[in-house]
């Protein structure tokens, strides 16, 4: 859970906060995600992962595709003795992380952001936040 902000350097490293670290674990999966973000997954989250999306119909356009998209992107990674982790230049170009990152803790995975990217996202999304909660099937508070 949470909001946290991170610089990512001209290395490509972030420094993963440290209360997911121990959740993490050394290594871990982050992969292209949904909204232009990256997701991470701990290795056995990813697992979980892997069987759903093995469970896709390969004779489905879409299954296919997203299967590719989603594991075309994954690798592992491994946090080093500073707390960072090394983001390859392919997701840093895909979820256009330049500097200042914003990494959330949701649910079962987490996310990283550019922060501009975040800050749009989320001032789009907070003025329907009554009507996509209203609209989900079976969620109660």
């Amino acid at each position: 859970m949470g909001e946290y902000q991170h610089s990512v350097d001209a290395k490509g490293r972030l420094i993963v906060p440290a209360k997911f670290r121990e959740l993490l674990g050394e290594n871990f999966v982050i992969t292209r995600g949904l909204d232009q973000c990256l997701f991470g997954y701990t290795m056995e989250e990813w697992q979980k992962i892997e069987e759903k999306l093995k469970e896709l119909p390969v004779t489905k356009k879409d299954a296919r595709a997203f299967t590719r998209f989603f594991f075309s992107g994954a690798t592992e990674v491994e946090l080093d003795k500073q707390g960072r982790v090394n983001i390859p230049t392919t997701l840093i170009s895909y979820a256009k992380l330049e500097k200042e990152c914003i990494i959330l803790g949701v649910s079962n995975r987490f996310e990283i952001w550019a922060k501009d990217s975040w800050e749009s996202y989320f001032a789009a999304s907070e003025n329907s936040f009554n009507e996509i909660a209203e609209n989900l099937t079976d969620f109660d508070f």
